[in-house]
């Protein structure tokens, strides 16, 4: 009997999740980036690397990649229509930023994720899974033959959902500071 309430229980929750699942996706617009959702993607990866980034500098490399043939920033929107705020700026619940380039040791054309960051109030409800589905749509119809990541080492969790779209780890990345400003060189800290 006992098991029984438990394995009714999980259902239960296991349903919900689905449901809100679903509720969520329904409720999305994805797009190509604007000058105007400059402020909200800012903020966004200014989340994803726990940091504060310089300001102007962000926004004049957003403004000069929207304009650039080799990078598509694809944000996901909420649907404001049925709250009654269609009027006001949307609100971005992720942002996948892509770099397009014909690479030599590829022979080809490579997409390669440069930022991807989801709204922490939007997490674990598939939007990161739609994103990244349609930035390999994007990257298809722009003739790139492979889709490529970097991701810090202390991310274990979104390693974890890159394995479960079909990506590989079959690389390393290394990095070194040319600025002679990075006091704990050698460290490995999120937001570098």
């Amino acid at each position: 009997m006992e098991h029984q309430k438990v394995n009714q229980k999980e259902n239960r929750q296991e349903h919900r999740k689905e449901n809100r699942k679903e509720h969520r996706a329904d409720r999305l617009l994805f797009r190509k980036a604007t000058q105007a959702d400059e402020g909200q993607v800012y903020a966004l990866i200014c989340d994803m690397e726990q940091r504060a980034l310089p300001r102007e500098a962000f926004a004049e490399i957003f403004a000069r990649q929207l304009e650039d043939e080799h990078y598509c920033c694809l944000v996901c929107e909420l649907d404001q229509s049925e709250s009654g705020q269609s009027g006001q700026q949307p609100e971005l619940a992720g942002v996948l930023n892509l770099r397009l380039e014909d690479q030599l040791h590829h022979a080809g054309r490579i997409a390669e994720i440069m930022e991807f960051a989801v709204a922490a109030s939007c997490r674990s409800g598939g939007l990161g899974r739609l994103l990244f589905a349609r930035a390999c749509d994007l990257a298809r119809e722009q003739g790139c033959t492979q889709i490529e990541v970097a991701c810090n080492q202390l991310r274990t969790r979104t390693h974890g959902f890159y394995l479960k779209q079909g990506m590989h780890n079959f690389h390393f990345k290394f990095s070194k500071s040319l600025t002679g400003t990075d006091a704990d060189a050698g460290e490995n800290r999120l937001g570098r």
